[in-house]
């Protein structure tokens, strides 16, 4: 009897819960769903056409992805337990000429020992190392096709902040991926070997494997070679990517095709720049120059007969000689500091013959100089 009570019990224990529970959930509705033969969609009238900065976009794209090239290259890196390990970079680069040729960054080639090219109909290539010029980070790289289309080359001379740019490349090895953005400043800025004069920063999105590619403006002319961005520690666009300017890349391009070098003028001296108190001071007859306190023996500038300092002296903590010629101006443009100097080289080869405007005491002189040839930069 008392299992029986307990099995009574058991039972309305069971119903309580259903009812509580169902009732928790309240009545069942109609079911919402619906199961059309056609969906019928709020489509638009008609194909949408773009609008003209959105064409510029594609004509810009259009025009130049036939020249951008992707580059692969094989070095070979040294493991202390398995010995010689091969590793591949990537990069980009855009072809120059109807021989082939292709410009790129100096770092997407660097100590390659195998270079392999892939054009934008995927065709692929070996490629060899014509030319390098590490100061500037340009290379130049050839591939045996002959028709592949050549990118159209601009002038970066004029160019102003907030100029639409965009770039073209294979950031993360994303073939014919093409970004955009602005000029953000004309800057001088510290490569991977040296400083990049008037450098164009940009905004446009450039990754790892963009080097090399081109900044185009808006007309789809090259006007930069991508090639270094600011990541703040972090292997991606941080919205402040760096490239060369086109025109220090023309300057050299004979050189490193036919010689496989760049050959950089150089005056051959050693400066200091002066401003307004040090002539004071000195008692030199110009307000601002380059003072010459050394002349490289068999240079250019000890052959055109200019002065070093004969007297010795301390600027700060730093000795220097005093008594050398002052240098005002080259080819009238007037000089203060090594940064201008470097500026008048960009556009000058070695072999060019240029007039320098110095004070010699109180004796302003003219003297031509025929530039002579450095490794390094001028």
């Amino acid at each position: 009897m008392k299992s029986l009570r307990l099995f009574f019990l058991a039972i309305l224990f069971v119903a309580a819960f259903y009812l509580v529970m169902n009732r928790a959930r309240g009545p069942a509705g109609p079911s919402l769903v619906t199961r059309p033969s056609h969906v019928e969609l709020a489509e638009a009238a008609g194909s949408q056409s773009l609008d003209p900065d959105e064409q510029l976009n594609v004509t810009v794209y259009k025009k130049a992805l036939p020249s951008v090239v992707n580059i692969t290259s094989t070095a070979v890196a040294f493991d202390f337990w398995y010995g010689a390990v091969p590793q591949q970079g990537a990069g980009s680069g855009f072809v120059i000429d109807g021989e082939g040729h292709i410009l790129t960054n100096y770092h997407v080639v660097e100590n390659a020992r195998q270079v392999e090219v892939t054009t934008s109909d995927k065709k692929k290539y070996k490629a060899q190392i014509v030319g390098t010029d590490p100061a500037h980070d340009l290379a130049v790289i050839q591939i045996p096709a002959r028709d592949v289309p050549r990118a159209e080359i601009g002038d970066s001379k004029n160019l102003v902040v907030g100029q639409k740019v965009f770039a073209i490349g294979n950031p993360f090895g994303l073939s014919g991926t093409m970004t955009r953005g602005i000029i953000s400043s004309i800057r001088s800025v510290r490569g991977p070997r040296g400083f990049i004069d008037e450098a164009i920063q940009t905004d446009a999105a450039i990754n790892p494997g963009n080097s090399g590619g081109p900044l185009l403006n808006s007309r789809g002319q090259v006007i930069g070679i991508n090639s270094m961005i600011f990541t703040g520690g972090v292997e991606q666009s941080a919205g402040i990517g760096f490239a060369i300017p086109i025109n220090t890349a023309k300057s050299v391009l004979d050189d490193l095709v036919h010689l496989g070098h760049a050959r950089y003028p150089t005056l051959g001296v050693r400066t200091i720049p002066i401003g307004p108190d040090l002539a004071g001071q000195m008692g030199l007859s110009a307000d601002s120059g380059l003072l010459i306190v050394q002349v490289v023996p068999g240079s250019a500038a000890e052959r055109a007969g200019l002065h070093g300092g004969t007297e010795r002296a301390y600027l700060g903590n730093m000795p220097i000689m005093l008594g050398g010629d002052l240098v005002v101006a080259i080819d009238g443009q007037p000089l203060e500091d090594q940064l201008e100097l470097s500026h008048a080289m960009q556009s000058r080869r070695a072999g060019d013959s240029v007039t320098l405007t110095i004070f010699r005491g109180k004796k302003k002189m003219d003297l031509k100089v025929v530039l002579g040839e450095s490794p390094g930069t001028a």
